[in-house]
């Protein structure tokens, strides 16, 4: 059923706008009449499809964008309404009034006319895999089964809180580091654009020889003067190139093998992806769902071609009969602490437990290995800096030396 977006005044004389389903704008001017609503402006909302979402961070309020931010609040606020004995549809009409993001109230107005129409919760967020993925729709699917809906939304809105969380610690951490890469970036833009045109100018009039490092910088500052569109031109084409390599299957695999192997951030990525892949499916098995079809969700939750190949070894494994943790041994990304811990949960049938410990203890590895190297990072690149421009600084004095000398 369509879904219109209206603006107009209400009862009371006050300027109101929001989202209605009808099946046509005479039926939309209708309904909305009906709750009171005097509509000036209506329009038609295309609800696109597009891939499923990736845990993100989206400051949008109020727009069309839906970030998972919104989709956690809103997880909460169904889980509260659910809890409170109300039922699907009655709680979705309370949740689209409590929305603030239109596009978010477009998708639940949508989807609450498909669950009107007798599709089941689960089914009808399918329908939208922008905004709900496949973690999410079986985590509500096995909800809706077993009769525990507001408990598995009151997990999906942890789970997906918890994420925000580790990525804006990852954000806080990089936002320092970015700052000073681009105020450098810029300090050496205005002393090649501007400053050192300038003393070259004043060096070619003395007719002297110059030093060697006076020599390299005037001739860098002119090459790149010269030739800026040339060297953009080629940085753009192998980035471009680099992109469309890495969308091979091949040139993913060398990518994502090369990540993990990279000194310092390998270790990093490693972790990262450890903790989503025991987060997810802890999260997933004790909400209901089988561990052949967690595995078969969390393969996408890691990002990385080749831990998202040992995960499907091991559903194979598992599928055939073996056990899990022998599987994730024979691996080479997977610590002993996971597969050992992985062991014991199956041993004593705690396996969601065991899982969300070892989570927690990544989640607090990540954030104390990130800390650490935003504190090296820092120095670091306090040293380049100053290299770099004690470099420029150096030439520019070297000569003006030898003048003041031969003088």
């Amino acid at each position: 059923m369509p879904v219109y977006q209206y603006k107009g005044w209400d009862a009371k004389g006050k300027k109101t706008d929001g989202v209605v389903d009808a099946e046509s704008p005479k039926a939309a001017r209708i309904k909305l009449k009906r709750e009171g609503v005097y509509a000036s402006d209506l329009t038609e909302r295309a609800l696109k499809p597009d891939k499923p979402w990736n845990i993100s961070i989206s400051f949008s309020r109020g727009t069309g964008r839906i970030g998972s931010r919104e989709v956690s609040v809103s997880t909460r606020q169904m889980s509260t309404l659910v809890g409170a004995g109300l039922p699907i549809v009655s709680a979705l009409n309370a949740l689209i009034e409590q929305v603030e993001n239109e596009g978010l109230k477009g998708v639940f107005a949508d989807v609450r006319e498909r669950v009107n129409e007798g599709a089941s919760f689960a089914d009808a967020l399918a329908a939208h895999p922008r905004v709900f993925n496949d973690l999410y729709v079986n985590m509500v699917r096995a909800g809706e089964t077993s009769g525990a809906l507001e408990v598995v939304l009151e997990r999906l809105a942890d789970f997906l809180e918890g994420q925000n969380v580790l990525r804006g610690k990852i954000i806080a951490a990089l936002i320092y580091p970015t700052i000073m890469v681009l105020v450098g970036s810029g300090l050496l833009f205005f002393m090649i654009t501007f400053v050192i045109p300038q003393v070259r100018t004043i060096f070619e009039e003395t007719g002297r020889a110059l030093p060697l490092p006076t020599q390299f910088l005037l001739g860098s500052t002119a090459l790149i003067r010269t030739w800026w569109w040339l060297i953009v031109i080629l940085l753009a084409g192998a980035v471009y190139g680099f992109r469309r390599f890495i969308r091979t299957e091949n040139g993913r695999r060398w990518y994502d093998d090369y990540r993990l192997k990279t000194p310092i951030f390998g270790n990093l990525i490693l972790l990262i992806a450890l903790s989503r892949f025991t987060r997810t499916l802890a999260t997933l098995l004790t909400s209901g769902v089988t561990l052949i079809r967690s595995l078969d969700i969390v393969k996408h939750v890691v990002n990385n071609t080749l831990i998202r190949e040992a995960i499907e070894k091991a559903r194979d494994s598992i599928s055939e009969g073996s056990n899990f943790a022998e599987p994730l041994r024979q691996s080479r990304f997977f610590p002993p602490i996971v597969t050992h811990m992985v062991a014991i949960g199956e041993r004593t049938g705690e396996l969601e437990d065991m899982l969300s410990r070892v989570a927690d203890a990544y989640d607090t590895d990540v954030e104390t290995k990130i800390q650490a190297m935003t504190s090296v990072m820092e120095p670091v690149l306090i040293v380049v800096m100053g290299a770099v421009i004690g470099f420029i600084v150096v030439s520019v004095l070297l000569p003006i030396l030898q003048m003041a000398q031969g003088f």
